[in-house]
C-alpha cells in the first residue's frame, strides 16, 4: 500500500511557501510606503507624539506612541500582527483627548486614520495643539476612497455641537465622515490654523492629510 506521507510532506511545503510569499508581499508593500514625503517634510528632525500608531502604517517618526489600550490582543494589535507580523510597542497609555503632557512639551503631535474615532474630534484636535509647539499633522480617511463612502459627510455644525455638549462615547466607530473641504472648513470656522494640505496622500492614498500650525495659542473659548 503507498504511503500518503510525501504528498502530506508536499503539501506541507507549498503551504509554507505560500505563508512566505504572502509575507514576503506584505513586506514589499511595508517597505514601498516607507514614509510620507508630506508628513517628513514637516515632521523630520522633530521630537513628539503618535497617537495609535501601528507597525503596519509606519511613518518612522521620532515619536512617543500614545494608546488608550496597553493589550495586544485588541481587534487592531490582531490586525497589526497580521499584516506586518508584529504590533508597535505602546509607550504611554492614555486616552487621545486627555494627554499627560504640559502645554507646548512636544514638538509636533501626528495621527494617522485615528481622528475619526473619537466622538468629539474638535476636543482632540485642541488638546494636540495645546501640547504641540509646532505641528499638529493628521492623515484622515475620505469618505470617497473609504468603507465610509455611502455615509454623508459630517457637517461642522454637528462637530461643533457634539464639541459644545461635551458628546461622550465607549463604542469604537468612526464618529466622523470628511472630505478635505469639509476638514478645512472645519479647521477654519473652530480656528485652527491649516498651514498646508494634501489631498490624496501620499502613502496610501485612501486619505488626506493636514497640517496645523501648532504655535498658534488658542484662546479660551467656546466654540
Amino acid at each position: 500500500m503507498a504511503t500518503t506521507e510525501p504528498y502530506v510532506a508536499e503539501a506541507e511545503r507549498f503551504s509554507s511557501l505560500r505563508l512566505l510569499k504572502a509575507r514576503l508581499y506584505h513586506l514589499s508593500l511595508l517597505l514601498r510606503r516607507r514614509d510620507s514625503k508630506f508628513v517628513t517634510s514637516y515632521l523630520k528632525g522633530l521630537k513628539g507624539i503618535e497617537i495609535g500608531a501601528s507597525s503596519h502604517n509606519r511613518y518612522y517618526l521620532d515619536a512617543i506612541n500614545v494608546d488608550r489600550w496597553a493589550g495586544t490582543d485588541t481587534v487592531y494589535k490582531q490586525e497589526e500582527r497580521r499584516l506586518a507580523m508584529h504590533v508597535a510597542k505602546v509607550d504611554v497609555v492614555a486616552p487621545g483627548d486627555d494627554l499627560p503632557f504640559a502645554d507646548n512639551s512636544h514638538d509636533f503631535v501626528f495621527s494617522s486614520h485615528v481622528l475619526e474615532h473619537f466622538p468629539d474630534p474638535i476636543k482632540a484636535l485642541f488638546e494636540w495643539q495645546r501640547v504641540a509647539r509646532r505641528y499638529v499633522v493628521v492623515v484622515v480617511p475620505h469618505k470617497a476612497r473609504t468603507f465610509d463612502r455611502d455615509r454623508p459627510v459630517t457637517t461642522v455644525e454637528e462637530l461643533i455641537e457634539r464639541h459644545r455638549t461635551g458628546f461622550t462615547s465607549h463604542e469604537d466607530a468612526h464618529w466622523s465622515v470628511w472630505t478635505c473641504e469639509s476638514f478645512l472648513d472645519m479647521c477654519e470656522q473652530v480656528g485652527l490654523r491649516v498651514v498646508d494640505h494634501l489631498d490624496p496622500d501620499d502613502k496610501v492614498g485612501n486619505g488626506f492629510a493636514i497640517a496645523i500650525d501648532g504655535s498658534v495659542t488658542l484662546p479660551p473659548r467656546e466654540v
